[in-house]
């Protein structure tokens, strides 16, 4: 066992480093987006001014990632991070400068998340394929396993670590904290990685167009891969959604201890992806990946979303966050690993690029209706109802009630759109 473990980690040891750093990076962004929005919740009072954020960093994130596929593949993978690291870092040094001049508008973040976005279309595209050029394909499993470890561990740290430095210090010293792990990061980075070069087949020839047809006409021959990339676009819909109305529902509806409400609801969240990551990690190699994409999501529908229309408490929000959460790592693994070991390294960055147009457009989409059915439809709505009323019964009454109402909707809805991909035969078939 410890022969196995020594030579995973020598084989793995360039991983190693990019992964525990880059997520220390990523537990500092984390703190300063946390932060933000709850600094724009405080300003407004407002779900749609919250969700605004969201949707400036997506929005041309999925205009332009279609067309990054063929930079992504032909551009040095490494020079490409660092940059976007470091172009991210700025702009939490101009917010830092507005915060201490206090000269901080809603309009700045809406601005600099827009850029981050744009400047993420080539970035994430060229980190999806580094890990597959630095990790043999027999660790994929684990690999994706100890990323969504990480990725649990900054869930539960972030809100934690936040909330303890804005309740003794500032949202500035959130900030530094970011500058501080970012330093770490592009250091590791810089010094201490060294990243293969993949095969570039012809796409120094393609032009960006060029590219774009390219990943589509993959996908267009693989209908598998493009059935659950559609499958995750329409599920992100609906958790967008639920990602606008959650803190509105919770800051509402405890008055006076809406951060720490929050922060324990984003806790447990990070806890049950920690223990679903941890179950990915030493499971075996299991007999159907896409069954298990299609039930873990089709579990998750089912249950948040009603228990946090119906509870009143946090204690209650919690549970929901973790029956809804423990198996994402298990979906996010077994979907990355089904990616990973079909689509050819040469082309994973086209073929990513137009999967994340594809996968992710209905995030600021979720995002904007959630603010605005918050907002605008059901909490007027709820507003109205009469005290003894069924509705008032079932989701409480003042405000926060029209959020319930539309968590036990998108429950629903969510539910019923896992059915038919989870017959989708095309899914199946990749497993053939």
């Amino acid at each position: 066992m410890f022969k196995n473990i020594n030579v995973a980690s020598r084989e793995l040891s360039t991983f190693l480093i990019l992964w525990i750093t880059q997520s220390f990076s990523a537990l500092g962004s984390a703190m300063t987006s946390f932060a933000l929005v709850i600094w724009s919740y405080q300003q407004q009072g407002s779900a749609l001014t919250t969700s605004l954020l969201t949707i400036c960093s997506y929005t041309p994130y999925v205009l332009f990632s279609i067309f990054s596929g063929a930079l992504s593949d032909r551009w040095n993978k490494k020079l490409t991070i660092l940059i976007s690291d470091s172009f991210a870092a700025l702009c939490s040094v101009v917010v830092f400068f507005f915060l201490t001049t206090g000269r901080l508008q809603i309009w700045h973040l809406y601005f600099l998340n827009a850029l981050n976005g744009l400047m993420n279309t080539v970035q994430q595209p060229s980190s999806d394929v580094v890990i597959s050029l630095l990790v043999p394909e027999k660790y994929y499993q684990k690999v994706s396993g100890m990323r969504s470890f990480s990725n649990s561990l900054v869930s539960i740290l972030t809100p934690v670590i936040a909330a303890a430095l804005l309740s003794i210090t500032s949202l500035q010293i959130v900030i530094l904290f970011d500058l501080l792990t970012f330093a770490t990061a592009f250091t590791a980075l810089l010094c201490f990685v060294k990243i293969p070069s993949p095969s570039q087949d012809n796409v120094e020839k393609e032009t960006i167009i060029q590219s774009a047809r390219s990943g589509l006409h993959y996908l267009k021959n693989n209908r598998g891969i493009l059935d659950l990339i559609l499958f995750l676009a329409v599920i992100n819909f609906t958790a967008s959604i639920y990602n606008a109305a959650l803190p509105a529902m919770v800051l509402s509806r405890s008055p006076g201890n809406g951060e720490l409400a929050l922060g324990m609801v984003n806790t447990f969240t990070g806890l049950a992806a920690l223990l679903g990551s941890i179950l990915v990690t030493i499971l075996p190699t299991p007999k159907s990946r896409a069954r298990i994409i299609c039930n873990s999501l089709l579990f998750s529908m089912s249950t948040e979303n009603f228990i946090l229309a119906f509870g009143r408490s946090t204690p209650v929000w919690c549970l929901g966050a973790v029956l809804g959460w423990i198996f994402i790592p298990v979906m996010n693994a077994n979907l990355d690993v089904l990616f990973r070991s079909r689509i050819p390294i040469s082309m994973q960055g086209r073929v990513y690029s137009v999967r994340n147009t594809l996968q992710f457009f209905t995030i600021p989409l979720g995002y904007f209706c959630g603010g605005i059915l918050v907002d605008k439809v059901f909490e007027p709505f709820m507003a109205t109802q009469l005290s003894g009323s069924q509705l008032v019964i079932l989701f409480g009454s003042g405000k926060g009630s029209g959020a319930a109402l539309l968590f036990f909707i998108i429950g629903i809805i969510g539910a019923l759109s896992c059915l038919p991909f989870r017959a989708d035969k095309h899914i199946y078939a990749l497993e053939e």
